[in-house]
């Protein structure tokens, strides 16, 4: 057993160097940072939408996705913050199958992962630059947040990542909103002791560095349902797991008390043209209770060009390559409606 080490790739600062922001961009993006800190510490009562495609795939694609999104978020401003999804990492359950444009910038041709770096790089930072939007990733790799820790404004832990240690410690280090999910198997317990230890300070190894990190009071939980026993989906959209979430909140002692829902995976049974329903179902639970109210900061949604899903080589421009999203019309109904509903 054995691994080759093919090549040895450029560090951030290298790649931060040759592929900068400007200071036009730099102060966008600091504008927007302090915007969602607000949201989340209460001072804000915008309500977010961290929405795009379940992964990123074709630049092109992507890009109009965005340009569309910018023409909402200028309507709705005053109610809604859109965060895009430009998710460049894919987890797999079983190792298998696309890994995002990290490691595939061409989903049609072999790994590459140099290509990959300058590609999500390239694509956040035009994002940021043609459309004044800084985006959401998933943190898979800690390693690798920081070829773009200067674009992202939120940060994303998945649920097969949020017990891992490292994932944990480097997002005591991360300056901006690190959602942490509840894990597969569905115990609140776990998700909230990441929270806790993302809100602490700690010293750690990172990149070959001893570092001290200051703590994240932006860390905040992500409901996204779970597995049940019998390996089907089971909820936690509810306004019954709200109400237990607003109950451990209140006896952590965390700072920021927090929660987006995600309106797929397990929460809508992988059934995604359920998520403008799900929207719904929040907003009224919201509407009925003053803590819940309080404590839902936003949605996460999968959405895309085109609705569903296809397999790599099908070449359906805008439609999703892993898993199935709300196209457009139904994702422009959808923003319209939480503008509308606040």
């Amino acid at each position: 057993m054995s691994m080759n080490f093919k090549r040895k790739l450029p560090i951030p600062m290298e790649v931060k160097e040759q592929y900068p922001v400007s200071d036009k961009d730099k102060k966008i993006k600091e504008e927007r940072d302090n915007e969602l800190k607000k949201i989340f510490t209460g001072e804000s009562n915008k309500f977010i939408l961290v929405i795009g495609p379940c992964s990123a795939d074709y630049p092109e694609s992507v890009l109009e996705y965005i340009e569309r999104l910018r023409k909402i978020q200028d309507e709705v401003k005053d109610k809604v913050f859109i965060v895009p999804r430009i998710y460049t990492n894919k987890p797999r359950t079983t190792g298998a199958g696309y890994k995002g444009m990290l490691h595939q910038p061409d989903p049609d041709k072999n790994p590459d992962m140099l290509s990959g770096i300058i590609a999500i790089r390239d694509l956040h930072l035009r994002a940021l630059k043609d459309y004044g939007f800084t985006c959401a990733d998933e943190m898979l790799y800690p390693a690798n947040y920081r070829y773009l820790s200067d674009l992202i404004s939120y940060v994303a832990v998945g649920a097969r990542s949020v017990e891992n240690q490292e994932h944990r410690l480097v997002s005591s280090g991360i300056e901006v909103p690190v959602g942490m999910k509840n894990p597969t198997g569905g115990d609140l317990t776990v998700m909230m002791n990441a929270i806790s230890a993302a809100q602490q300070k700690h010293v750690f190894l990172y990149r070959g560095w001893e570092v001290e990190s200051d703590g994240n009071p932006l860390a905040h939980a992500i409901l996204r349902g779970y597995t049940g026993q019998n390996g089907g989906s089971v909820s936690n959209y509810h306004y019954e797991t709200l109400s237990e979430l607003c109950e451990l909140y209140q006896k952590s002692g965390l700072l920021n008390p927090s929660v987006i829902i995600d309106t797929n995976h397990a929460n809508s049974g992988k059934k995604y043209a359920e998520q403008p329903r799900i929207a719904k179902d929040v907003l009224y639970s919201c509407t009925h209770n003053d803590e819940i109210k309080k404590l839902v900061k936003g949605l996460m949604v999968e959405s895309y060009l085109e609705d569903g899903c296809q397999k790599i080589g099908d070449h359906v421009y805008g439609k999703s390559i892993t898993d199935p999203c709300i196209g457009w019309k139904k994702t422009e109904k959808l923003i319209y409606n939480v503008a509308e509903t606040l």
